[in-house]
């Protein structure tokens, strides 16, 4: 039950944010999708016309893997940033639930909230371009799922960095171009980026929005691969930030900037 009263009060604090703050919410939404125009643009102006179809079906799904990694990838980091300048983060730690759940709960609360944004950033991509993806839900979900575990991980390395170090800004922002080529780089151009975070996700993910493969059409090793990303991923990202919560409760940093 305390466990639901967190997801439910995290939820309802990301909600309440994108309300309130309305017009930055607008600007996010149109910032990503002027990327992504310019990137349509540039296939349209420079792309090879034989393949220009497939081209830009990758981009689409490239481009909102891009955008939910960097909402659940970064955020974090901003949140953790902010909390310590406001001088709340130490609140945080006090609760009996512990920090590292609090912000599990906030990063499932982000993807609840920002899903509804990644979809209508699809189905307006898809009516720009006017390729249609096959949105097989059965076989997204489960995928989808395994890689936000890769991704929540990642997640909690950026939160423990923050914790630790406070201004982080700098390298969040080198984060974006890092999150963008693990997603927009195919792994047939390197095989071993397989076993990078997000990176098989995508993959299997653009196999069945582009190619319409099924889940019983996926390889036995593929999703071997898939699962150990997820749970790697997600316990050293775990373990790394509760290590930099105990470097920072020893040296003081939990409540001061």
């Amino acid at each position: 039950m305390k466990s639901l009263n967190l997801l439910k009060a995290n939820t309802r604090k990301e909600y309440i944010e994108l309300k309130r703050y309305l017009p930055n919410t607008i600007a996010l939404l149109l910032t990503f999708y002027i990327i992504f125009l310019a990137m349509f643009a540039g296939i349209q102006v420079i792309g090879d016309p034989s393949t220009q179809d497939a081209n830009i079906q990758f981009v689409i799904v490239n481009y909102i893997f891009w955008y939910l990694s960097m909402m659940v990838v970064q955020d974090i980091g901003w949140q953790i940033t902010n909390e310590a300048t406001q001088g709340t983060f130490e609140q945080l730690s006090m609760s009996p639930m512990g920090v590292w759940r609090i912000l599990f709960a906030r990063l499932i609360a982000l993807v609840a909230v920002h899903f509804l944004i990644v979809v209508f950033l699809l189905y307006l991509s898809m009516f720009t371009t006017g390729q249609w993806l096959n949105i097989d839900v059965i076989s997204l979900l489960p995928i989808l799922i395994s890689t936000l575990f890769s991704m929540f991980g990642l997640g909690f390395i950026i939160a423990g960095m923050s914790v630790v170090f406070k201004q982080v800004q700098a390298f969040l922002q080198i984060l974006q171009f890092i999150l963008a080529g693990l997603v927009f780089v195919p792994v047939s151009v390197a095989p071993i980026l397989a076993f990078f975070p997000i990176v098989k996700g995508v993959d299997l993910v653009r196999g069945i929005m582009i190619d319409g493969i099924t889940l019983s059409q996926v390889a036995f090793a593929d999703y071997m691969i898939l699962l150990f990303n997820a749970v790697f991923y997600f316990v050293i990202g775990l373990v790394f930030y509760l290590n930099c919560e105990k470097v920072a409760m020893k040296k003081g940093l939990l409540a001061h900037y």
